[in-house]
């Protein structure tokens, strides 16, 4: 006999002064569903998700929850008043005999539950409503981007945590590698309707896809009818006039029907300028370390940082990944050792902290009037990289509307707030990018677009994330906080880092998904004689390289093989022609390497 949903909405509908949020939704959770909430920035998912809790009230619709099912939420912006530590709000309400569950989140998730809750952070908060949840074991969890703030380490723990439970799971996460390890169907939101699919996060994008071509067809295909019946209601409809109303109103219908359909939010338009080209050396250390304390941050540490490359930092939250950054772009000294940096250096930063906005200016005086940005001679006019364009027009660029533009960033979404960040780095030309923490509160789509423009940026990039997808498919290196001061350098992205690193298996807390590895790719030899510690550690990372290039080519190969492309969007096929040729290149060239290292090794 089948059981009956734990959650079920009917028929919701909801309006916040403007145009509907959601109109007529359906949707269920059943036992032991683990579903990826998905959809564009701005979409409703965490209205959705509050709705979904009992949180916001619908206009229209039903909520119904079968007695003694409890439905867990984990909001990103707790409220904590009337509570002295975050380990007591995240206990209040549990038996003391449950408490312990509170205890050992805070353990995986690594924050002091006896932290008051007046000096506890953004992050802080967030992972105490985490435990929070954990410790309330509900029948069906609503997780709102709960990888947010968590480093690796941490995330690895609550995916062992998500296998384990028999709750039912909703999560809303921008982290494919968390989506993957922890949901086994998608909840694609997208202009206020739900739709659902029954296999594992890796295959949206294709359905997506699928789903939107089906609508352009269907599309054409109305207007095509449209014009047909028009140009016949222009010149047919005299003669039998009576029996022809009926046709007349079906073309009615028909323009009410195209007039009311919703259109997809697009892509930002963003993009990111090289300025002049920098030395060859952007940056090199000797021998530089930092204590505070009794705490010894790093140890002396060796670096040297070539144009071009894309420099990944990871470790455990305060570890000190943002402080070397500082420490290697200048704005902190080291204690020991020198930092050489190159010439000509145009440095733009992207702070996981947002302090650069100011939450009291509107979008409008955050790209005006605020500190670094150049303004044309016009009030209303910003320089985009060199060109003066008008705010209004730039902001929409980044997706946002004529009224958010002088609406005050303090509304804006996490999404938002990032995307308006961005918008004020991508005005400026740069030749070194310093990422910390890019990818917190981005839809997927924004992702794809901010992966594929650092990856034809011309300048150098420096990037802090504990998003392990985005890491493989980013960076050319990898320098590990390992704990105790203890800083290495990688070549490669997460995964070559969790490969090479000889103390831990490669499988421990890697993304639960990466490409097959074709029978034809070589292998890498055992350190030998003839190579050095830098060549061996190439030659043992060379060989996940190639393999991840193959099954770019693969893609890309895939893309062009649709004659359609090349006629609706050229554009596209340009950009895909252009980046296969790219990473065939690279491959070949990757290939030449592996072989001159494996027969160096072979000789000595």
């Amino acid at each position: 006999m089948a059981r009956p949903p734990l959650l079920h909405l009917s028929g919701i509908s909801l309006t916040f002064g403007g145009d509907p949020v959601f109109s007529d939704l359906d949707l269920l959770v059943q036992p032991g569903d683990r579903l990826a909430l998905v959809g564009r920035n701005g979409s409703g998912k965490s209205t959705l998700m509050k709705v979904m809790a009992g949180l916001v009230e619908p206009d229209a619709g039903a909520r119904a929850v079968p007695p003694g099912v409890t439905v867990g939420y984990m909001e990103q912006e707790p409220r904590m008043e009337g509570h002295a530590t975050l380990g007591a709000w995240a206990a209040a309400g549990l038996d003391p005999a449950e408490a312990w569950r509170v205890e050992a989140a805070a353990e995986g998730l690594d924050f002091d539950p006896d932290r008051p809750v007046a000096t506890a952070s953004g992050g802080e908060r967030r992972r105490a409503a985490l435990a929070r949840l954990l410790g309330e074991a509900p029948e069906v969890m609503l997780l709102d981007e709960p990888t947010n703030h968590l480093d690796i380490s941490a995330i690895a723990w609550l995916e062992a945590q998500l296998a384990e439970t028999r709750a039912a799971c909703v999560v809303i996460s921008h982290d494919r590698a968390f989506l993957r390890a922890t949901t086994r169907a998608t909840l694609w939101l997208d202009r206020g309707t739900v739709r659902r699919q029954d296999k594992g996060f890796d295959a949206f994008e294709d359905w997506r896809d699928t789903v939107w071509a089906e609508e352009d067809a269907a599309a054409h295909k109305l207007d095509r009818r449209i014009k047909a019946e028009g140009r016949w209601a222009v010149e047919g409809i005299s003669a039998r006039r009576k029996r022809n109303q009926g046709r007349l109103r079906a073309l009615q219908e028909m323009r009410r029907q195209r007039s009311e359909a919703i259109r997809r939010q697009g892509t930002a338009a963003m993009a990111l300028e090289a300025g002049p080209q920098s030395g060859r050396r952007v940056i090199e250390t000797k021998g530089i370390s930092k204590r505070y304390g009794e705490r010894t941050l790093l140890r002396p540490f060796d670096l040297r940082v070539l144009r071009g490359d894309r420099v990944a930092f990871v470790g455990p939250n305060g570890a000190g990944k943002t402080t070397l950054i500082k420490m290697l772009t200048g704005e902190v000294r080291p204690d020991t050792g020198s930092v050489t940096l190159g010439t000509g250096l145009e440095m733009a930063v992207f702070d996981q902290t947002r302090a650069q906005l100011d939450p009291d200016l509107t979008l409008w005086e955050s790209l005006t009037g605020a500190p670094g940005m150049r303004v044309s001679g016009r009030a209303d006019q910003v320089m985009v990289r060199g060109t003066p364009r008008h705010v209004v027009g730039y902001l929409k660029d980044f997706l946002f509307t004529d009224a958010q533009a002088r609406a005050p960033v303090r509304s804006l979404s996490g999404g938002e707030t990032a995307r308006l960040l961005l918008a004020r780095i991508m005005a400026q030309t740069s030749n070194l990018l310093v990422l910390d923490e890019p990818t917190n509160d981005l839809d997927i789509e924004t992702l794809d677009l901010l992966q594929d423009l650092l990856g034809e940026y011309e300048g150098t990039v420096l990037l802090v994330s504990h998003d392990r997808d985005f890491l493989d498919r980013v960076a050319t290196q990898t320098v590990a906080l390992e704990g105790d001061g203890h800083a290495v350098a990688y070549p490669g992205g997460w995964s070559d880092y969790r490969v090479q690193r000889p103390e831990t298996a490669p499988a421990a807390a890697a993304p639960s998904k990466a490409p097959t590895k074709p029978a034809a790719a070589p292998k890498a030899a055992a350190p030998k004689d003839g190579l050095s510690f830098t060549e061996r550690h190439r030659l043992a990372a060379l060989p996940a390289e190639i393999d991840r290039l193959e099954a770019e080519i693969a893609k890309l190969s895939q893309l062009l093989s649709d004659p359609a492309l090349y006629e609706t969007q050229p554009v596209k096929a340009q950009k895909a022609t252009e980046a296969l040729a790219e990473r065939q290149a690279r491959l070949s060239a990757a290939e030449d390497e592996w072989l001159t290292l494996e027969e160096r090794a072979a000789a000595g």
